[in-house]
């Protein structure tokens, strides 16, 4: 398992906490996703030979929110 944290610009409310810990928690070799809205990241665990970097990040851009 990999932990990364990511800087994520846009989330402001419970529904974006939601919205993206939902997303993300969805996809095949994600263990673990916690948004912190005060400090504007997302971590996530998970397995690299499941899920890449690249589709987490896709994920969360797609819910409408910029990974940095």
């Amino acid at each position: 398992m990999e932990k990364i944290t990511l800087n994520v610009q846009g989330m402001s409310c419970g529904h974006c906490v939601k919205a993206v810990e939902g997303s993300v928690g969805t996809l095949s070799g994600v263990s673990s996703v916690k948004v912190n809205l005060d400090a504007a990241t997302v971590d996530v665990e998970f397995n690299p030979q499941e899920v890449s970097l690249d589709k987490i990040k896709e994920t969360i851009d797609d819910q409408g929110y910029e990974v940095q």
